[in-house]
């Protein structure tokens, strides 16, 4: 499964913004861009650079890669509506990260390698592909198997609402939870901007 790999601090801080969970990553807040010459004056980006900074924000938050990317794009603006909101509401659609949105896993990444580890059932069938596009209505639980692993007990323990997000509902004591509707752009609460994307990719 590809996936970034390098350093997640300096990409935090070149694009301004906290696209990786962890705590000791958003929290950074330097004036200055990562590198040798990062505290030399800073230029002023131009259109093209403020676009593809948000592209590289909304890439690097949902953790894909570029073909992958491009790819959801394409779908998006094939499809009845705002093109970034469809792009936005296929991101949040994926099973890594309603698995995250529910409290499942700490950060996308870890839910991306438990579903690859198979600790997932998806309407009763084991899914192990983090980019598995959910429906409305779609069950997802922790196997059987995995339900005394620590990281599922401490997640339990964690969660304080059974409504997660207003799309979701999770069912603490089973460990499962219901992809009860796609989520509405509104009910998205990320500050991006992805009509600058739609912007880029229309060039």
């Amino acid at each position: 499964m590809a996936r970034y790999r390098g350093p997640r601090a300096r990409i935090c801080r070149r694009l301004e913004f906290p696209v990786f969970e962890s705590e000791k990553f958003s929290s950074i807040r330097k004036n200055y861009p990562p590198g040798q010459h990062g505290q030399s004056r800073r230029r002023k980006l131009s259109n093209y650079g403020v676009q593809l900074r948000e592209k590289q924000r909304i890439k690097y938050l949902y953790g894909i890669l570029e073909k992958q990317f491009r790819n959801y794009f394409k779908k998006a603006n094939n499809k009845m509506g705002a093109t970034g909101d469809n792009l936005l509401i296929s991101l949040e659609s994926r099973l890594d990260n309603t698995i995250y949105r529910l409290g499942l896993a700490n950060t996308r990444s870890a839910a991306r390698q438990l579903v690859s580890h198979k600790h997932f059932l998806v309407n009763n069938k084991v899914v192990n592909i983090p980019s598995y596009n959910l429906s409305d209505g779609d069950i997802i639980e922790v196997r059987s198997k995995s339900r005394k692993n620590d990281i599922f007990l401490n997640s339990m323990r964690r969660i304080k609402s059974d409504n997660p997000m207003p799309w979701l509902t999770l069912d603490k004591s089973k460990l499962r939870g219901t992809f009860d509707k796609s989520p509405t752009r509104d009910e998205i609460l990320e500050p991006l901007n992805e009509q600058l994307v739609v912007e880029l990719y229309s060039k």
